[in-house]
């Protein structure tokens, strides 16, 4: 029974992983979901933080690859933990998830993702001026691209979450307590 639920979610969280890869419009990705969806679900919580973490390592190293895209650098550690919080909010999911916290957790790690990574733009002190009109422009020019990242998350949540409580009653073992891994 945990082999099958594992293989399900693993299979959910591989599909998501891989949407970060085909072309997509700026910051529509699943990986907050992602996040949320490993934290909510996957009972070792070191599996839980890795898999977004592994999911945006290996993608950024293709991107790279594809496309020069520059991986390392200090923003992706901002990122990455950033990432790393919005893991430990899907824990707080365990055992109270419904359409309701999904969302919720889903808009809180939007507005978090979007907070946090403009700030250290801001603080990287290269594209607006170090004072307060700097740091209320680079949060404005940001706003295309949180619509982006609070749409994408609440998609793609709606189909973690929603496509595993499909699965759930369809196949009962795959319901039957976290996972394992």
């Amino acid at each position: 029974m945990s082999t099958l639920r594992f293989s399900v979610l693993m299979g959910m969280i591989v599909t998501a992983a891989i949407a970060r890869i085909i072309p997509h419009p700026p910051n529509f990705t699943p990986i907050i979901s992602l996040a949320l969806f490993g934290g909510a679900y996957l009972e070792n919580k070191r599996t839980a933080f890795f898999v977004p973490l592994a999911a945006m390592i290996l993608s950024d190293l293709l991107l790279w690859a594809l496309e020069g895209y520059s991986v390392f650098n200090v923003m992706r550690l901002v990122v990455y933990g950033s990432f790393a919080v919005i893991t430990a909010m899907g824990l707080l999911l365990n055992g109270k998830i419904n359409v309701l916290n999904v969302a919720g957790a889903s808009v809180g790690g939007s507005v978090f993702f979007f907070l946090v990574t403009n700030l250290a733009v801001w603080l990287g002190g290269k594209l607006y001026p170090m004072d307060w009109s700097g740091l209320i422009a680079c949060y404005v020019a940001a706003i295309p691209f949180f619509q982006n990242t609070l749409l994408s998350s609440l998609v793609y949540s709606a189909l973690l979450f929603g496509g595993f409580e499909i699965v759930s009653r369809k196949f009962p073992a795959v319901a039957r307590g976290k996972v394992p891994a």
